[in-house]
């Protein structure tokens, strides 16, 4: 059966970028259709990325904290892993979120339409399920299709042991031996679940830089604390794959200016990045203009070269963000609605959710003085805080960095727990252009991990008094 149906704005996907956007969309009086190609909302954040991943993460920090606590004099028993109890409080969590998705859609009278979408002229597309087909009209389109994993073409897959990140979160059993191919945050979030559930785990990267956007001090302190957990392994890639007569991964790693390893793994993840989700929308028949690196090109209403046509989200390009995508859905929602809104943002925050998490906002180092900034960076160790200290997480450091000639926080770094959490204080300094004196005066309430970033403004200063002050003799 055909359907044609009217619309004034039609969504393709229903992930962070999607759902936004129709939900604002439906709130500014639009009448908005939703295209999913799949059966729930939420797309790969909700369904097979962001939040089972952060599920996992916290089983395996309790697993990490639980047998660190054997030095407080608290012994607990080696955990038993049960992998479809797991997977089933995991699916619940999932099932009540997008649930909760289709609720207020329906609520918010939202069309949803589930199908594939392709593009037939600039103002409509066909889609199509496995019971129906449709024709939608429409007077503006966010593209919101979210991107996928890169696949390895010569890693071939005949007996399901090469992962993608879905793979990996559908947590289908726990190799003894793990080989993860990609050093980015979903590689090491994934080596910090297997680890803490018992796999060996070995991550390779082809580049010999550490997570490129942060600066090397904070790095090194997370390397530091990885040693007994996974091995990682940079400048190194996977030369050759073989499998044994006991189906064995036969990996050959070459590592450069070494010689090569021959090693064996239950399974292998790749997880080397992601690509738009652009190929199947038939945006050449329209004229749709992508950018030199393949992605959607958007202005700063996330308008495309066809002014009626936006794109939001992980097919706009890097950073390839959630939080990213769910700004911007509400900016191309608030500009169709007439309003003369933009997407400008000073500062995208980073989170690796790692064990202990790495978070960046800003500039760093580098950043810095490329752009020919007078900086200085002030740091805070966590050794000298009494909550993380109290909290046995004292293996961290809060990071700003300062504009010299205006007292202006540009940057910062945290690695540490619950980084994820205290970088949206500094994000927010960033965007009101605080100096730091409004970071210092600002009481913070003791003792918890967000003193760190007042102390580390009160060194800038001068004033810090939990460390001995550096600055003394220069401010006498």
């Amino acid at each position: 059966m055909h359907q044609e149906i009217q619309s004034e704005v039609l969504i393709i996907g229903s992930g962070p970028a999607g759902y936004s956007a129709a939900f604002r969309c439906a709130d500014l009086n639009l009448d908005t259709v939703l295209i999913e190609r799949y059966e729930q909302l939420g797309g790969v954040c909700l369904n097979v990325g962001c939040i089972p991943s952060k599920s996992l993460l916290h089983i395996a920090k309790v697993i990490k904290d639980a047998s660190e606590l054997s030095e407080t004099g608290v012994f607990f028993n080696k955990p038993i892993i049960d992998i479809e109890k797991i997977n089933n409080w995991k699916e619940k969590i999932i099932n009540k979120l997008t649930t909760g998705l289709a609720n207020m859609g329906v609520k918010r009278k939202i069309r949803t339409i589930q199908g594939k979408a392709f593009f037939n002229t600039d103002h409509s597309v066909f889609v199509e399920n496995k019971k129906n087909s449709f024709t939608i009209f429409f007077k503006h389109a966010i593209i919101a299709s979210g991107s996928t994993p890169i696949k390895i073409p010569s890693l071939s897959n005949e007996d399901n042991k090469i992962w993608d990140s879905t793979d990996a979160l559908s947590l289908k059993n726990i190799p003894n031996r793990f080989l993860i191919i990609g050093g980015g945050i979903i590689g090491l979030e994934m080596a910090t679940i297997y680890s803490a559930l018992g796999s060996k785990v070995d991550i390779v990267d082809r580049f010999n830089v550490f997570l490129p956007s942060v600066d090397k001090d904070v790095t090194d302190i997370y390397l530091k604390t990885i040693k007994n957990k996974f091995n990682l392994l940079l400048n190194t890639h996977v030369k050759k794959l073989e499998r044994s007569k006991n189906n064995d991964l036969i990996v050959t790693l070459a590592q450069e200016n070494r010689n090569e390893n021959i090693c064996y793994y239950d399974n292998i993840l790749v997880a080397i990045g992601r690509s738009p989700n652009i190929d199947s929308l038939g945006l050449e028949k329209i004229g749709l203009k992508l950018n030199e690196f393949g992605f959607i090109q958007v202005n700063q209403q996330l308008k495309t070269n066809i002014s009626h046509i936006y794109a939001i989200g992980d097919v706009t390009g890097f950073p390839m963000l959630a939080h990213k995508a769910i700004q911007q859905a509400h900016i191309a929602a608030e500009v169709i609605s007439g309003k003369k809104h933009y997407f400008e943002p000073k500062v995208i925050p980073s989170v690796a959710y790692t064990d202990p998490e790495i978070a960046w906002v800003g500039l760093n180092e580098k950043e810095a003085e490329k752009n020919n900034i007078d900086y200085e960076v002030s740091l805070f160790p966590w050794s000298a805080s009494g909550r993380a200290n109290a909290s046995n997480c004292n293996i961290g450091m809060t990071k700003l960095i300062f504009d010299k000639d205006t007292n202006k926080i540009i940057g910062g770094s945290i690695v540490g727990t619950n980084a994820s959490e205290l970088i949206s204080e500094i994000g927010l300094a960033i965007e009101m252009g605080c100096d730091a004196e409004d970071i210092s005066l600002t009481i913070h309430p003791h003792p918890t991990l967000s003193e760190s970033i007042c102390s580390a403004s009160e060194v800038f200063q001068g004033t810090v008094t939990d460390l001995l002050n550096l600055k003394k003799s220069l401010l006498n």
